[in-house]
């Protein structure tokens, strides 16, 4: 068995294979990963992490691809991680993102690593926030994370991220339209890629005017960020220069906003992922609560009184102990 001591030193030391040793540790939930964070954790914090999401078909490949050539052209390392839809056979991913990024593959100074959503929410959420963390201190100035779609599991993914780009093209019709508040919510940059096709000039004018009533609404003043509009062509390498500074910008104005302030925010997100992962386990595996709710349930309870019942049984004796303590007699009375 490897040594959680021993792989800490070769990741910092800028092993690759390590490296990939380490991510799989992190999305497999192995027990030694902890111990592996503890001894690298003093080297997290120094990469910029950007979310890449949107809706399928929005070009978010071919724009990460083009980002990574952006991002070398200023020397920078840099570490990607696409979240690519799970096989419904076998679980894994299909790897479609890392195909479309294979000419960047060749390059020693990026690392492009898939990771399966399994249909996951809160794992998939904390399994990419520790990839990140190895890439972190592994040494790369810049980590993308790109997701397949715009699900709630994507949301979780991107806000881990110190700035979320979000994808959009003309021509998606009413599911832009019904997704624009959402995006808003989580967006620090919204690109309109594929901008030479019918329709970008219109979706851009909207997403302005939405991000305008929202900062009226809000109330929002000078010292908040505004999200840019950015229109781009990936695939013609058109408008890639003003993405890149429209994510500068926020990187600006984030470390002018106590970054870590804003961090430490996303961190309290992460721990809360762990803690519910953990219960997770505890509660339907070791303490058999599973065989436990179809016992009562073969009694004819309903669910809400099943789960009142499982509530109780976790929840009661630590109360009661406190309610105990708190009638003991002080030491002196």
């Amino acid at each position: 068995m490897q040594d959680p001591g021993e792989m800490a030193e070769r990741l910092l030391a800028r092993d690759r294979s390590a490296l990939s040793r380490l991510i799989s540790w992190a999305e497999n939930a192995d027990a030694r990963y902890p111990a592996v964070l503890s001894r690298i954790y003093s080297k997290v914090g120094k990469a910029w992490r950007m979310g890449i999401t949107g809706p399928p078909g929005a070009g978010k490949s071919t724009l990460t691809n083009v980002l990574i050539q952006e991002l070398r052209k200023r020397s920078e390392r840099v570490g990607v991680l696409a979240i690519d839809p799970s096989s419904p056979f076998s679980g894994g991913a299909l790897l479609g993102d890392r195909i479309r990024m294979d000419e960047r593959t060749a390059d020693n100074e990026v690392f492009i690593r898939s990771m399966a959503s399994r249909d996951s929410h809160g794992g998939l959420a904390r399994a990419a926030s520790d990839a990140c963390d190895v890439m972190d201190a592994y040494g790369f100035h810049s980590i993308v994370m790109e997701t397949v779609g715009v699900g709630q599991s994507e949301y979780d993914v991107v806000a881990a991220a110190d700035s979320v780009v979000v994808v959009l093209c003309p021509g998606a019709g009413d599911e832009i339209q019904a997704m624009k508040s959402g995006i808003l919510e989580v967006a620090d940059v919204l690109v309109v890629n594929k901008s030479d096709l019918p329709g970008a000039d219109l979706l851009i004018a909207d997403l302005e005017d939405a991000i305008s009533m929202r900062a009226f609404r809000r109330n929002s003043d000078a010292s908040e960020w505004k999200v840019p509009v950015v229109s781009c062509s990936a695939a013609k390498n058109q408008g890639l220069d003003d993405l890149v500074a429209a994510i500068d910008a926020h990187a600006v104005w984030s470390r002018e906003n106590d970054l870590d302030a804003l961090r430490r925010k996303k961190r309290v997100a992460q721990v809360r992922r762990v803690v519910s992962e953990r219960l997770e386990e505890e509660l339907w595996g070791r303490m058999g609560n599973t065989t436990r709710a179809e016992e009562l349930l073969e009694q004819s309870v309903t669910p809400y009184d099943v789960a009142e019942e499982i509530l109780g049984s976790i929840l009661a004796p630590p109360m009661q102990s406190a309610q105990a303590a708190a009638e003991q007699p002080k030491r002196g009375d």
